[in-house]
């Protein structure tokens, strides 16, 4: 039921009407309104004026009957009818020049329906039910009406064409006793053309000022309307602006929210950066310390263990140097004046300083030296790392270190000849410096790979050179 009513014409009509503008709808509504009330008003002052108009004319034509019949008429004071001599008058007066033209017939009736003198002379000497008008008028009062052409004396006469029946009484001089009452039938056409011609003023005016009105109202409505349609505009701007702040607000809190979220990923991150730090720094030196203590139980004679305990020596001053990095800041004093190659060939001759061992070094182009700290941390680490495995599970065989620029990307690989570590999971304890590799490459948006196999071990990172780049 509610689907029917929702989906029938009279509500899609009321939803259009809604959806109109204002001044739309008060032109609709107020018009429709306006128009009945124009209407109204044009038949009640038609009417009016018409009244006026025919009352105007029956007071006029009584005066001008009143003055030409009086004098003519007075011996009906004494008698109940005229005598040839007055009729005659009469006829000579009303028969004849611009009183016939104007008035086709006129009738004298006496009070009890005598037809006195009428212009048609089979009438005279007739009695007829007296007129409305007629009796009206033996009250003292004019009256004016159409021919009501069923009356006895109009059939009598056959009349098929309506006048304008006038009717004015008739007094006696000096007394003003009402006589009789003079009928007179008014030609219609002159009439007509003049109430035609009044009404069509009366509508022009009331269309007029219902027009004038109408316009006034709209023009107001329609200034209102814009008035409100720019306050409107402007709100809804302020809603707007509103809700783009509270957007704004609301995306700070989750920024806010996930900063909290980062800085506490980061405090982790931090403590796992300082533990790899250790392990590919001062641990692996310690870790060949620990190597070459063995190499003290062997030595044969006393200068080649005093060798071995300088080499340790310069290891573990060398873990000292990095611990002490670490704690200022995890950045290594010695290579942030140096470029990506200049890092990787100080790392290869550190490294072949402290195990005796040689490294083939092969770098292709040369990487711009402007390079972003995470960069140049990472490059180093990765070289270590990578060098201090092949050590410490190939015996130093065959070690290379490999660099080449391609475009923005910078490609690094560290391999060797021995068994490698083939099996061993990557985030085995054993294998906690190729995690940690792993986890700086990938954070700086580069990839790392790892290849284990008779041939040996190979660890490769490429990464966009300006990944990680500081503000």
């Amino acid at each position: 039921m509610v689907d029917a009513a929702a989906t029938s014409p009279r509500f899609h009509r009321a939803h259009g009407f809604r959806s109109l503008s204002q001044p739309i709808q008060f032109a609709l509504s107020g018009g429709l309104i306006m128009l009945a009330a124009m209407f109204l008003a044009g038949v009640v002052i038609s009417g009016i004026v018409t009244r006026a108009t025919v009352e105007s004319t029956a007071a006029s034509s009584a005066l001008f009957l009143d003055s030409l019949l009086s004098p003519l008429v007075q011996q009906l004071a004494r008698r109940e009818v005229l005598g040839p001599q007055a009729i005659a008058r009469l006829d000579e007066a009303l028969k004849e020049g611009a009183f016939a033209d104007r008035f086709a017939h006129v009738d004298i009736w006496r009070s009890d329906g005598l037809v006195t003198y009428s212009t048609t002379s089979d009438l005279i000497g007739g009695r007829f039910p007296p007129p409305e008008g007629a009796a009206m008028a033996f009250d003292g009062e004019v009256s004016a009406r159409y021919t009501d052409l069923a009356a006895g004396e109009h059939v009598a006469r056959a009349w098929t064409t309506k006048y304008l029946e006038i009717y004015v009484p008739l007094r006696e001089h000096g007394s003003g006793r009402i006589i009789a009452v003079v009928e007179i039938h008014e030609l219609t056409q002159p009439l007509e053309a003049k109430l035609l011609k009044l009404r069509v003023q009366t509508w022009l005016v009331v269309s007029g000022a219902a027009l004038s009105i109408a316009l006034a109202l709209t023009g107001v409505v329609y200034s209102n309307s814009r008035l409100i349609g720019r306050q409107q505009v402007a709100l809804e701007s302020r809603l707007a602006e509103i809700e783009r702040v509270s957007h704004q607000n609301s995306e700070l809190r989750m920024k806010v929210q996930r900063a909290s979220g980062r800085l506490v990923e980061m405090n982790e991150s931090y403590l796992r950066n300082v533990g790899a730090e250790l392990h590919d720094g001062p641990v692996q030196l310690i870790g060949l310390s620990a190597l070459k203590i063995e190499q003290v139980r062997r030595a044969a004679d006393k200068d080649g263990r005093a060798a071995i305990l300088t080499a340790i020596e310069g290891l573990l001053g060398d873990a000292l140097h990095d611990m002490r990095a670490i704690a200022r800041g995890l950045v290594l004093p010695e290579i942030q004046a140096l470029s990506l190659r200049e890092i990787v060939e100080s790392v290869v001759r550190v490294h072949e300083r402290r195990t005796g061992t040689a490294v083939s070094l092969i770098c292709d182009g040369t990487p711009p030296s402007r390079s972003s700290q995470a960069m140049r941390l990472c490059a180093y680490r990765f070289v270590q790392e990578g060098l201090n495995n092949a050590y410490r599970h190939a015996g130093g065989h065959g070690q290379t270190v490999e660099c080449r620029h391609e475009g923005d990307v910078f490609v690094l690989r560290v391999s060797d000849d021995g068994a490698g570590t083939a099996g061993r999971p990557e985030t085995s304890e054993g294998s906690l410096g190729l995690f940690g590799l792993r986890q700086r490459v990938e954070s700086l948006g580069g990839t790392f790979s790892v290849r284990h196999g008779r041939q040996g071990t190979v660890i490769e990172m490429a990464t966009v050179l300006n990944g990680g780049d500081e503000v």
